[in-house]
């Protein structure tokens, strides 16, 4: 348990604590009949300095706002550098995927899977990407997997095209990842179309993603017929990853589980503060002893 103060040259003011006995105030003229009735006393021995003094630094410290806080660290915490390109094309709006929700589209399940998947990646630093005719990261790699969620939901069909851009899909991929420490970069790539749009190549993209040693674990969702099962195969052949064909959503949810079990590896540790404020205490006090003040001045009064 340790002790400080979050703004901490507030206590600065402290400095001032001298001018409440040696300050001149202003003058102020008093008359008395006899010399014997004016006080002796200096501002040392009097009750009401000292009373001021207390007042004001109770203040001065709640102001500079107290806290107790224990830290921890996550030095053992294991996982990877992790993205998630989704295809969002035109395609992905054909319903029928979900077998107990036929009016459902590829997209609408594809989004409550991944965010299944999301929230169960508690060790990874996780992002993503969008693509159709083009690929755009719509979150950067982050551990706030709420967050992620999020502004996964808040993507839709079409969003960044009709067509398919696989190899833009993987470089922007690889673009994003490029901002991890993680030794471990994993790319889980989900299509249901044939590449035919694009700047880059899925040739291209693959050979860069090799070079750095990233592995892009492919997903082709709907009937084998409808998206190019021997690219998706190759790709992950040449990354030393597994290709995966989900017709259903059931089959969907087991190949998750299966990318799921894959093996974490070391990132960067982090710091965590648990902190209580304790601002509370001196400003009870502060009231506690205006009040009694308060009530001595009107006894002194009567």
């Amino acid at each position: 348990m340790n002790f400080t103060f979050e703004m901490n040259s507030i206590l600065l003011l402290l400095l001032l604590i001298p001018c409440f006995f040696w300050c001149k105030r202003y003058n102020r003229l008093f008359y008395f009949s006899k010399l014997e009735w004016i006080s002796k006393e200096t501002p040392l021995l009097s009750f009401e300095p000292w009373l001021k003094v207390l007042l004001f630094s109770l203040m001065t410290v709640a102001l500079a706002k107290p806290i107790m806080y224990t830290s921890s660290s996550n030095l053992n915490k294991k996982g990877r550098d992790l993205i998630l390109a989704i295809d969002a094309s035109g395609s992905m709006a054909q319903s029928g995927f979900d077998k107990q929700e036929q009016f459902k589209t590829k997209y609408e399940t594809t989004l409550m899977l991944s965010e299944d998947f999301i929230k169960n990646r508690h060790d990874d630093n996780m992002g993503l990407v969008i693509f159709g005719t083009f690929a755009y990261t719509a979150s950067p790699l982050t551990y706030d997997l709420e967050a992620l969620n999020y502004l996964l939901q808040m993507t839709t069909v079409a969003i960044a095209g009709e067509s398919t851009a696989i190899g833009d899909a993987i470089m922007q991929s690889i673009h994003t990842l490029s901002f991890g420490e993680a030794k471990e970069k994993v790319i889980v790539l989900l299509s249901d179309g044939y590449h035919n749009a694009g700047q880059y190549s899925p040739q291209q993209a693959v050979e860069k993603a090799k070079e750095l040693g990233i592995q892009i674990y492919t997903i082709g969702i709907g009937k084998k017929s409808d998206y190019d099962l021997a690219l998706l195969q190759t790709i992950a052949k040449e990354t030393n990853a597994k290709s995966f064909s989900a017709s259903s959503t059931e089959e969907l949810k087991k190949i998750y589980s299966k990318i799921d079990e894959l093996e974490p590896s070391p990132i960067r540790s982090e710091n965590y503060l648990n902190q209580k404020l304790l601002i509370t205490f001196p400003l009870l006090m502060t009231f506690i002893l205006l009040l009694l003040w308060v009530l001595y001045q009107q006894r002194e009064n009567s």
